[in-house]
């Protein structure tokens, strides 16, 4: 339910697959980025810049961002704030009609 969300240069994903949201440094997650590249499910949307975020999702692909977890993280929160008015202005729309 949370739509797209922009990891940065204009790069989307979709908010609903992805599990975590975290920082590049340690290194199970370098080992995983590793991994994944040789299994081919890595996707750098950097363009060539530094990764500051890993994006894991329920496919088991590592979407890597220059764009700090905690900017991704508050793009994932008013997305779904968004959709939550959306929804309810619906709902109040639908309440009007039966009326």
């Amino acid at each position: 339910m949370y739509g797209l969300i922009n990891v940065g240069f204009g790069n989307v994903i979709i908010g609903d697959r992805v599990i975590a949201i975290v920082n590049p440094e340690s290194a199970p997650l370098k080992r995983l980025k590793e991994v994944a590249k040789e299994e081919g499910k890595l996707i750098d949307a950097t363009y060539g810049r530094k990764t500051r975020a890993i994006v894991i999702t329920d496919s088991n692909h590592v979407i890597l961002s220059a764009i700090q977890p905690e900017t991704i993280a508050s793009r994932f929160m008013q997305t779904f704030t968004d959709i939550e008015k959306l929804l309810e202005e619906i709902r109040q729309a639908e309440r009007r009609t039966e009326e």
